[in-house]
This record gives structure tokens, sequence and C-alpha cells, in this order.
């Protein structure tokens, strides 16, 4: 599953037990949490009510292999923000996560725009002028997480953290690398300024 949540350009952070899930949770500002009800250690039930005892910004989204109603309003009365029922189709564990970060606590504007430059999260679509750019995920999200900083200098190590995710090597190229390729598909004029000791900014 984190597999395919990474080939959609999702950052994805594992915790196999529930005391594991809260100490990832106490650290990390998760947009969306996938929460599984049946964990080790600590229970998913128990997690979540933590959860929601610390206001944790983070949506959280249940599994489980329980189906019926009944279940489903015990889950979702436990605070989290939806559920899945176990088995489900990948595609819309992906729209429902989706759904869930576009949720957000602050108001956010559908659309995020620079100049000729637009992105519209919801449709995965980036265009600058008439053109449609051709991004991968991760210069998709890249581009995205910039234009939402709304001006502000994003350090390469928070791309790291928001971008990718935990199994990314802090020591790599990667961030400068994925910039390189985004400044040029971007064109000119470039949008994507390098911040001396700062990070990157548009």
């Amino acid at each position: 599953m984190a597999d395919g949540l990474r080939r959609e350009g999702m950052a994805v952070d594992l915790a196999f037990d529930g005391a594991d899930a809260l100490t990832h949770a106490a650290v990390n500002d998760y947009d969306v949490i996938v929460l599984d009800r049946d964990l080790p250690v600590v229970h998913g039930d128990d997690v979540c009510r933590t959860l929601v005892s610390r206001a944790a910004p983070s949506r959280v989204l249940m599994l489980t292999a329980a189906s019926t109603i009944k279940d489903r309003v015990e889950g979702l009365g436990l605070g989290a923000d939806d559920y899945l029922p176990k088995p489900f189709d990948f595609s819309e564990l992906v729209a429902r996560i989706r759904a869930l970060a576009r949720r957000p606590t602050a108001q956010v504007p559908p659309t995020l725009t620079h100049g000729d430059l637009l992105l519209d999260p919801a449709r995965r679509v980036a265009t600058r002028g008439e053109r449609r750019l051709a991004l991968t995920p991760k210069e998709f999200a890249v581009l995205e997480y910039l234009l939402a900083a709304d001006g502000r200098a994003v350090s390469a190590e928070e791309l790291l953290a928001r971008v990718w995710d935990e199994a990314a090597n802090p020591f790599s190229s990667t961030v400068k690398t994925t910039i390189g390729r985004l400044r040029a598909k971007l064109g000119d004029p470039p949008v994507i300024e390098t911040v001396r000791e700062g990070g990157y900014r548009i």
C-alpha cells in the first residue's frame, strides 16, 4: 500500500503497531493518517481516541475488516474523519486520501497561482500560460508545496520531509535534482528562486 501511494506522489511513513503510530504522530504533522483498526500493542480505536484528545491536525481514515453499518458508526464516533472497509479498491483509497487532504483546518484556495502558473491539486493539473506541464508526481508535489508556501523560503530538508518520507536519504541530491527538472519544465521566465542557505521559493 505504501509503495502504491508513493507512486501517486505521496510521502508515506509506516508504523506497524499502535504505539509506533502514536510516536510518529507526535513528531510529524501528517495531512492524513490511514489507520488500521486492528493494530497490535495499542488498538487502532485507542490510537484514534488519543489523536482526537491531542487535537492532532491530521485527518484520520480508518481501515477495518468489519464492514457493518454499526462498525462504521463506531469508527466515526471515535473521531475518524472517514472509514473504509476491507477489501477496498486501491483507487478509492487514493481518492479518499486526496479528498481528506483537501479539507485543511485553514482556508486554502482550490487552485494555486503565481503569474501565469496555475496548479489545480484536485484535478492534478499544472499549466503555465496555455501550456499544460507534464510533471512527475514528485515534481507536481514540490511545485504544489512551494506555491502553497506563498513566497516563503522552503528548505531542502523541509521539502524532503513533506514531499518524500522517512525512507528518503537526507544526504542525497534528490531535492536539487527534482528542482532542476522542474525549472526546465516550467521554462522562462524562471519562477523558482534559490535562497542562499534558505532553500527555494516562488
